[in-house]
């Protein structure tokens, strides 16, 4: 059997497991909820179906657990076997006490079918899990062997490849001492004629070389002349170009100062016109406004000066106070 057919298997027991567990709680709870209700008091009769909900919970605690150590191969000791058998008979004794109450024992048998059903598979459901992750560790044991054969094989055919090799390798170097030795015999040979080739070619290049050298000597004086002269026109235009941005600045800062020195004269002239004898145009008062923030004159100040309401002048000083509202100033100082 390879892991798909026992994964197969498991899914199978798995899913045939909470089929029956669900279907076994269901018919617990329809079955258990009217026999609490009849024993509860009137007011609390809707608490009846808790008791079956709190019994299945624990039937369903103890199959996921068991499930879970049984693919660990593990066991959780007395306590789950007694929690097991105890859900189970509070399941059974929960389910046929109505009918065993009413003397029927046809109802006790009919309702004693889900319970012990219950029982049954649960109990079932933990010995096939257990001898499925025996049969797995086993069939997993069994794998690893063969792997480990496998790689003894593997190591003995590569070693034997090695030695092969080596071997091959050994007297492939035999061969290419031979031949290099061969080699070298011709090479000196070939090297003694390259030799004298060379000298008399050095000889040749050493005159060549003189008349280039001259012809270069004189074309870098040539060219550190050209870059000295070209230097001194850069830094000629350099300080050309220093002594109009230094007079562009100048000249910026001039008009600066001027621009701010006709705004502060026209603001100066707004505040000095005295409390107005009614609403100024809106324009107008935005510019009185501006002119009497900036001085950091009161909001009363500035709604005598133009006439408005100081709730007006206090939203107009707000959009001040903010940068991102800002334009009443650039209004003064382009007029």
């Amino acid at each position: 059997m390879n892991g798909v057919q026992i994964r197969s298997a498991e899914r199978a027991l798995s899913g045939g497991t909470w089929l029956i567990v669900s279907g076994a709680m269901l018919y617990s709870i329809l079955t258990v909820t009217p026999l609490m209700a009849g024993h509860t008091a009137d007011e609390w009769a809707w608490t009846a179906p808790i008791l079956p909900l709190v019994v299945d919970a624990a039937v369903v605690i103890v199959v996921k657990l068991d499930d879970v150590l049984a693919r660990l191969g593990g066991h959780g000791g007395r306590w789950p076997v007694l929690l097991r058998w105890m859900t189970g008979l509070m399941t059974l004794a929960l389910n046929t006490a109505d009918s065993a109450l009413k003397r029927d024992l046809v109802g006790v048998a009919v309702h004693a079918v889900a319970p012990l059903l219950l029982i049954a598979t649960a109990e079932s459901s933990l010995a096939y899990r257990r001898a499925i992750a025996a049969a797995v560790a086993r069939l997993e044991q069994e794998r690893r062997a063969e792997r480990e054969q496998a790689d003894r094989a593997e190591r003995e055919r590569e070693e034997a490849d090695r030695r092969r090799a080596r071997e091959e390798r050994e007297y492939a170097a035999m061969l290419a001492r031979e031949q290099r030795e061969h080699e070298a015999a011709l090479a000196r040979e070939q090297a003694e004629r390259e030799e004298r080739r060379w000298r008399e070619e050095q000889q040749r290049q050493a005159a060549v070389e003189a008349s280039e050298r001259e012809a270069r000597e004189r074309r870098e004086r040539e060219r550190e002349q050209r870059e000295r002269e070209r230097e001194q026109a850069e830094r000629e235009a350099t300080a050309r170009r220093a002594r109009e941005h230094a007079e562009r600045q100048a000249r910026e800062r001039r008009e600066q100062m001027e621009r701010e020195e006709r705004a502060e004269r026209e603001r100066a002239a707004l505040l000095a016109r005295g409390p107005a004898e009614g609403k100024l145009p809106e324009d107008e008062a935005r510019q009185i406004v501006a002119a009497a923030f900036g001085a950091e004159l009161s909001v009363r100040a500035a709604a005598e000066l133009c006439g408005w309401s100081v709730g007006w002048v206090s939203a107009r000083y707000a959009e001040h106070r903010d940068p991102g509202t800002g334009g009443a100033e650039l209004a003064i100082a382009s007029r």
